[in-house]
């Protein structure tokens, strides 16, 4: 096999190795179907909010605002469940808040030419701020309606309820970005902006429509994270931007071109969400995890340029 070869399908071996050592160290807590269940779950937020980041990087971008918006989107759900104000106005606001920031960091990238990495950054930390403002600094937790709670909560034929927002929402944006125009739009943007303005592509309207879309899918893993949770806490989503990438660049080494796809992403997730539940059975300290999580990017990373340079 070559190197390209070895680097594409490691990243599955690396994955079935986890799931074999955590089995065989915690047999039975690991392996237990109670776990696999509570797995799923933990998994679910962070492969949307991931979804949203390949979303992003399809074009060539980067989007650091993603947990800031998913914290921002909660707090507002919360907000206005604390006025009164029912699940069918409080859940529509809260995605449209996350969406409306990710149009504006569009805007901020497309449109004036800023760095995805400042732009982001600087409205994340506008965002954070504005999420602080609206909670107060506390948790919230008053009012929440029971239909929200159905939302991440419980099962369905055995199978968790998030099990099935993780299908949908990687379904449709794998079939978005494989098998439409607005697809193939967005990897030609990626491989060549200028060639595709030069093409005649609507880069501006594309670009601006990719930031919104990783807006509302952040928002809505940060109302489903709140829906588990059932209390919403201003910086809830932060944590999720380092795992999210990580997962990302862990897909692009099972890319065959080393590109981001949804597929690569969700094994990217499962490798991640593996290796913090196991290391959290383990008794391994939190920041032993943080360090393992950035190995991990850099080593994908490190993957990802060996197979180009292979090609």
């Amino acid at each position: 096999m070559t190197a390209f070869d070895l680097s594409r399908f490691g990243t599955l071996i690396a994955f079935v190795l986890l799931c074999v050592a955590f089995s065989i160290a915690a047999p039975q807590a690991f392996a237990s179907q109670g776990n696999v269940y509570n797995l799923i779950q933990q998994m679910a937020t962070l492969a949307i909010v991931a979804t949203a980041a390949t979303l992003v990087m399809t074009i060539g971008e980067f989007d650091l605002s993603v947990g800031f918006s998913a914290s921002l989107a909660a707090v507002i759900c919360f907000a206005l469940f604390g006025q009164g104000y029912d699940a069918w106005l409080a859940v529509p606001a809260a995605l449209l808040t996350g969406i409306v920031a990710g149009a504006a960091n569009g805007v901020l990238v497309a449109r004036f030419g800023i760095p995805s990495f400042v732009a982001t950054l600087a409205l994340g930390t506008i965002l954070s701020g504005l999420a602080f403002g609206a909670s107060g600094g506390a948790s919230m937790f008053k009012n929440v309606p029971d239909g929200f709670k159905t939302l991440a909560r419980g099962d369905l034929f055995g199978i968790p309820v998030l099990a099935f927002w993780i299908v949908a929402v990687l379904g449709i944006a794998s079939f978005v970005l494989t098998q439409t125009e607005f697809g193939r739009r967005l990897r030609a943007i990626g491989g060549n902006p200028q060639a595709a303005r030069l093409a005649g592509l609507p880069v501006l309207r594309d670009v601006i429509v990719t930031f919104a879309i990783a807006g509302g899918l952040s928002a809505l893993a940060g109302l489903l994270l709140a829906s588990r949770l059932g209390s919403v806490q201003h910086t809830m989503g932060e944590p999720l931007l380092l795992p999210a990438y990580a997962a990302v660049f862990i897909g692009t080494t099972a890319s065959p071109t080393g590109s981001p796809t949804v597929i690569g992403t969700l094994l990217g997730v499962a490798i991640t969400g593996v290796l913090a539940n196991g290391m959290t059975i383990l008794g391994v300290d939190p920041f032993i995890q943080k360090i393992m999580t950035g190995v991990i990017i850099i080593v994908a990373v490190l993957l990802r340029r060996m197979g180009r340079t292979a090609q």
